[in-house]
């Protein structure tokens, strides 16, 4: 069987400290500074840093999170999240030039570990892999956009043809990728989305009619209250906390719901300020709940009662309308007769014990926020990837339409995307379910029928790879292999392709796992300067707030042999559709204020492109729920809606796992094996469990054990991890992705929506047989 998981081997001296109570500070200054100079010298570093984030200069490559409105600093506009990853980007002590590939065979390569694989540095030549070969080889452009076509022209339908894409595409590569595959006759456009806040997506258009945030940067810093649930910003958004530290010093609260005390969520260090390194943070975490893994629903419809009985006590003393924004759910809502009506059928002691809290937990956390509509609901990925995920979702904005938090300063809906320009690629259009006004929008302006019908998801693609309707696989950015469920099936789908293609900047274990034919293409990154025949060319991305702003690239690229992600995908285009297509993709190359013309006439909110988008700090997209209009739902009103609980039934010797990142990584990309906030050194194969639950399945802190996951009468099993006691609900688990990605079933998925279970896992966990 080919190896498809990363190593299962330890490092051997895993070492364990008290996790860190508090996020950022001078351990967060010397970890990005140690990444950076790791890898390139101090100029170039420096250099990096210094235009991260700023309004002339790049956008971070990693987490989605805005910029402020206003001011920025000008010593340093980013986290240490951020200066990995573009320390990642700005390596040049080390490169994946051919020489690698020379030397290491892609069985050999295989064998290594991601972060080693990661360390190799910047890809600086197009590769191939010719059927039959055993190590990736030099190719010329031309060579490979011609092998490209020539495979996809020969398929039998283009719907044999899987094309997806990472979150960091920017918006003029996305428009012009998603317009060349509808071009060439598919809808088959699965991307990160799928795997993440999809849930996010469809709960959103179905209560508020648009699925994105409502809030701005400023609400932040003017809300009254914040809760934050299933997010872990220490490490997936440390930019976040800086608002968050100045909203609690104007006298906010912060409410904290997640199975683990993370750091980011108990205090924060701001780097910049010389009252908190001298003094010590800000505590960030006024009411920390931490409930079992997947019981949000449940909490969140217990607060739902807990208004309802507090706003009945105000109406009986004579105050109606104090604690629920009455004018607001009978001017701007549907449903609330039934959401009410349907609260009957929960026991609220009940909706406590599912979470592992008591009601006087739940209530201390209600007052914080009962007679204030100021409140803002932020999530992530711990509310997204369960098989209720979308119901969850809708639960959150039933709090937040009880008390009118919906379209006023200070409050609103806001999911926290995970990659910079995730949400962006989907504005432009890629995405596998047809929007009509775009592909009317496509029609008028390009003179051809786009395909009307829906294409694959991630995991309808995983599925028609392995039945052999999905042939070619081209991967715009990212990890395919390693960032998708069931990694051992995926990995046998890509296989079974005749032709898999990945756009890169950096060598990852997708690039191993490949079809009978595979392609490898360096392509610039962020901080890469982009010159094209009408000059320096910017791009620009879409922040989870949705202001769009211009990046620039500052630095000269490690390669003169490096395309940008625009120009890849107009050559291959142009190779592909030869004079069937009605677009001059070279002089989109040329010059990329022509495909933002392009994007100016097709899609809404984007008029005046160009010239909006060469304002400081860019601008904000049209948003109507922000403006209290929900003409995109059903009935033209924010909806209520009626979502039960479903608590999972455990045998004595199950437990519930959750998938979760490292501090020292980054969606797949690992930069270090260890993991800093939850005092974890020097190895990733480990498994976060309560002590009592370590004692009852008969195991002892740092033995080595297997995990194993049953559905539908399979077993899978990730292999080697050491158990390690931590502050975690009974019952609960935690281990980190990509690695237990194994166990998570092709078939388990988010009703609605498709996302993968990855954080609500039935799994048994057995000593390692030797």
């Amino acid at each position: 069987m080919d190896q498809n998981t990363p190593p299962e081997e330890f490092t051997g001296d895993l070492e364990l400290d008290k996790p860190e109570t508090e996020a950022a500070g001078m351990s967060a200054i010397v970890a990005s500074f140690e990444h950076v100079l790791r890898g390139t010298n101090v100029s170039r570093g420096w250099k990096a840093l210094a235009n991260l984030n700023q309004k002339d200069g790049f956008d971070c490559p990693s987490c989605a999170w805005p910029d402020p409105d206003g001011k920025r600093s000008p010593i340093a506009e980013y986290c240490e999240s951020g200066a990995k990853a573009v320390a990642d980007e700005v390596m040049t002590k080390h490169t994946a030039s051919p020489v690698l590939f020379q030397r290491y065979s892609v069985a050999e390569l295989i064998e290594k570990s991601d972060l080693w694989l990661g360390q190799q540095g910047r890809l600086t030549q197009p590769l191939v892999l010719r059927p039959g070969a055993t190590h990736y080889v030099p190719i010329d452009w031309s060579e490979a956009f011609d092998l490209i076509a020539d495979q996809l022209n020969a398929l039998e339908s283009p719907d044999e043809a899987i094309f997806y894409t990472s979150g960091r595409a920017s918006n003029e590569a996305a428009f012009v990728y998603q317009l060349f595959v509808k071009m060439f006759g598919t809808n088959n456009l699965p991307d990160c989305s799928n795997m993440c806040h999809e849930s996010t997506t469809v709960a959103l258009t179905d209560t508020l009619g648009l699925g994105k945030a409502t809030v701005t940067y400023e609400d932040y810093e003017t809300a009254d209250v914040v809760m934050i649930m299933g997010q872990n910003p220490g490490t997936t958004a440390p930019r976040m906390l800086t608002p968050m530290e100045e909203m609690k010093r104007k006298g906010g609260k912060i409410i904290a719901v997640n199975p683990l005390h993370e750091a980011g969520l108990l205090a924060f260090k701001y780097p910049q300020s010389p009252r908190d390194m001298l003094f010590g943070g800000e505590k960030l975490a006024d009411v920390f709940l931490q409930v079992r893994i997947n019981s949000d629903l449940a909490l969140l419809k217990a607060m739902c009662k807990l208004l309802i009985a507090e706003e009945k006590k105000a109406a009986m003393a004579g105050e109606p309308g104090k604690v629920l924004d009455l004018h607001f759910i009978e001017q701007y809502t549907s449903g609330y007769e039934s959401f009410v009506k349907s609260l009957d059928h929960f026991d609220l002691n009940e909706l406590a014990a599912q979470c592992g809290l008591t009601v006087e937990q739940i209530q201390q956390a209600v007052d914080l926020f009962k007679y204030t509509p100021k409140l803002i609901i932020c999530w992530a990925m711990g509310l997204t990837q369960h098989k209720n995920g979308v119901a969850t979702i809708s639960e959150v904005i039933n709090l937040l339409l009880l008390k009118g938090s919906i379209g006023i300063k200070g409050g609103g809906a806001s999911p926290i995307r995970g990659h910079s320009n995730v949400q962006g690629d989907r504005t432009m259009g890629v995405w596998e379910k047809t929007k009509p006004e775009l592909l009317e929008a496509l029609e008028r302006v390009f003179q051809f029928k786009p395909p009307r019908e829906n294409g694959y998801d991630a995991v309808a693609s995983v599925k028609a790879m392995h039945e052999g309707k999905g042939k070619v696989f081209f991967g715009l950015g990212g990890n395919f292999t390693m960032a998708m469920s069931d990694t051992n099936f995926t990995a046998e789908g890509l296989r079974k392709c005749r032709l898999t293609v990945h756009v890169s900047t950096k060598l990852n274990r997708s690039h191993l796992i490949h079809g009978e034919t595979a392609l490898i293409l360096p392509c610039l990154g962020r901080t890469d300067h982009d010159i094209q025949a009408s000059g320096p060319q910017f791009i620009s991305c879409e922040s989870t707030t949705g202001v769009v702003a211009q990046s620039h690239g500052i630095l000269d690229p490690v390669s003169p042999y490096l395309k940008s992600e625009v120009a890849i995908i107009c050559e291959l285009a142009k190779a592909t559709l030869g004079e069937k297509s009605t677009v001059d993709w070279d002089s989109l190359v040329a010059d990329y204020d022509r495909i933002r013309d392009l994007i100016a006439q097709t899609i809404k909110g984007f008029d005046n492109y160009n010239q909006k988008v060469r304002q400081p700090g860019g601008f904000y997209l049209p948003n109507d729920p922000r403006d209290r209009v929900f003409k995109n739902t059903s009935d033209g009103k924010a909806h209520f809606t009626v979502n039960a609980p479903t608590p999972h039934e455990l045998q004595s010797d199950e437990l519930l796992l959750m998938t979760i990142r490292s501090h020292d990584q980054f969606n797949t990309t690992v930069y270090k094996n260890a993991d800093r906030y939850r005092g974890v050194h020097n190895e990733r194969r480990v498994v976060f469990m309560h002590p009592d639950d370590i004692a009852s399945l008969g195991l002892q802190e740092k033995q080595a054990v297997d995990l194993h996951s049953r559905y539908d009468g399979e077993t899978r099993t990730a292999h080697r991890f050491i158990v390690v006691p931590y502050d975690i609900p009974r019952g609960c688990t935690a281990a980190y992705f990509p690695e237990t990605n194994v166990l998570v079933p092709i078939d388990q998925m988010a009703e609605k929506s498709h996302t993968p279970i990855s954080k609500s896992i039935v799994v048994k966990v057995t000593p390692t047989q030797v």
